[in-house]
């Protein structure tokens, strides 16, 4: 939808859970020199700045990454690679979070379609870093895009949906997106994040999916210790594909969130 703006949820619970997750992926995936593609079907505008008003106005970074521990996890390294170059009161978005971690030798491919996302989004990518992948930005729907795009160059490698579900139908719609893109993409990790919601309409997403991937697919979900009356309660992800080791990496990423998750969390559909 066009009306999303993530700079008032950016580095907030949500975005620690599906940060941390991605950055443990992600390090999985390139722990060999093989080349991998990252695609991402709604990629915001890349980077945040904490200290702007829409942070500022709703306080959820107070309640996200200034309450994650510091630990020698990927997901801090991405943090601290990005600060370097863009400040402190900066937040990656997963799109420079995945440029931080990813190497020369692999391709990224981002997808925007909101106007002004889109345009903050290619200044903040630019051509790529130095030293890091190549870097295409789209300004497309990313649901077109993933089935216009898959399979990439090269075929190891991961593709994260991350729509804003502001219409309930997005549910079923990144469902069947999900599955589809993991037929043409069999070798490919495909990563949704949904919100878990007090409604439950996630169950529209998850049902279907695992109905067909079963064993090739995983759910992981948090709770978070401090959510509000009404709205966000919890952070989910669907992994079709996980590579070997997801399940201990992301249980391991805990360690650092003790102060973000509630204790107990759902590894199954909930």
């Amino acid at each position: 939808m066009l009306s999303y703006q993530h700079a008032y949820h950016a580095g907030g619970p949500a975005d620690v859970h599906k940060h941390a997750a991605l950055a443990a992926l992600l390090t999985l995936l390139t722990a060999k020199e093989r080349p991998v593609s990252y695609l991402e079907s709604h990629a915001g505008r890349g980077c945040y700045d904490l200290s702007d008003g829409a942070a500022l106005k709703t306080g959820e970074a107070l309640r996200g990454v200034a309450m994650t521990a510091r630990a020698e996890h990927p997901y801090w390294k991405a943090i601290d690679a990005v600060r370097a170059e863009a400040g402190e009161a900066s937040y990656p978005g997963s799109p420079k979070l995945a440029e931080a971690l990813l190497r020369p030798q692999d391709r990224m491919t981002l997808m925007e379609l909101h106007p002004v996302e889109h345009m903050a989004l290619s200044h903040v990518m630019g051509g790529g870093r130095s030293g890091g992948p190549t870097v295409a930005v789209h300004r497309r729907n990313g649901h077109e895009g993933l089935r216009a795009l898959t399979p990439p160059q090269p075929l190891r490698g991961l593709a994260l949906i991350d729509p804003s579900y502001e219409v309930k139908t997005e549910y079923d719609e990144t469902a069947a997106l999900a599955l589809e893109v993991w037929a043409r993409w069999p070798q490919g990790v495909i990563v949704v994040w949904y919100p878990i919601l007090p409604e439950g309409r996630h169950a529209a997403l998850i049902g279907p999916v695992m109905a067909v991937a079963q064993e090739a697919a995983m759910v992981d979900e948090v709770r978070f210790r401090s959510p509000p009356a009404r709205g966000m309660q919890g952070s989910g992800l669907l992994i079709l594909n996980p590579p070997f080791g997801a399940q201990e990496a992301l249980a391991d990423l805990r360690e650092m969130c003790v102060r973000v998750f509630a204790p107990v969390y759902a590894g199954a559909p909930g």
